[in-house]
């Protein structure tokens, strides 16, 4: 089976080449460190932890998060909160796992440029993954809301689990604030408006992410 993989795979390549496609652009990844002990692997959805340095292809650092004195950061994997080299770059890492990412233009920031970064520059970053958690569109926090395993989630399910996440970050009882933006979690989510959210509508990976 394997060799029948890389025989398709070859002849898709000798395809590509013989009406002059050019190939996608690639992350380079290098795998600098990785735990013994692996619990769990980023996925997109996933809220990721990070600190970071940033080099110029001449070796000059233009960004240190440690060296910056600046806290780690967090993001959301997979739906352009940060540049896309680091969307594709950092898949399937663990926890204290440490990556090198050689990033090209087109996954970076391109021909524009932005701030002290040139336009057309390819990019290095040394990454540390310091945590994972379940991110607000995952799989996970869907069934931590599905209080009644419905696969599906009410009204009456979406205001708990806010009002939840209101007690676990020390802000004060609000159901007004809290009925409102339960109210703007459906109007958001129920794409059918039948008045509840499914586990598709919750958890699907629009095109534009």
């Amino acid at each position: 089976m394997f060799m029948v993989v890389l025989s398709l795979i070859g002849s898709v390549m000798l395809a590509s080449v013989c009406i002059g496609k050019l190939p996608e652009p690639e992350v380079n990844i290098e795998v600098l460190h990785r735990p013994f002990i692996c619990h769990r692997k980023s996925k997109y959805g996933d809220m990721l932890l990070v600190h970071h340095d940033g080099y110029f292809e001449n070796g000059t650092i233009f960004y240190s998060s440690r060296r910056n004195n600046e806290q780690a950061m967090w993001f959301t994997l997979g739906i352009r909160e940060v540049i896309k080299g680091w969307d594709l770059g950092l898949q399937d890492m663990c926890a204290g796992e440490k990556r090198k990412l050689v990033i090209p233009p087109s996954l970076a920031y391109g021909k524009e440029g932005k701030g002290k970064i040139p336009p057309e520059s390819t990019l290095t970053f040394m990454v540390e993954l310091m945590e994972i958690r379940n991110g607000p569109r995952s799989h996970e926090s869907f069934q931590e809301m599905d209080l009644n395993d419905d696969w599906r989630l009410s009204k009456f399910e979406v205001k708990q689990y806010v009002k939840k996440e209101f007690e676990r970050y020390g802000y004060p009882p609000n159901d007004t604030l809290q009925e409102n933006m339960a109210a703007d979690i459906f109007e958001k989510e129920d794409k059918n408006k039948d008045g509840f959210i499914s586990s598709r509508e919750f958890t699907y990976k629009h095109d534009e992410l």
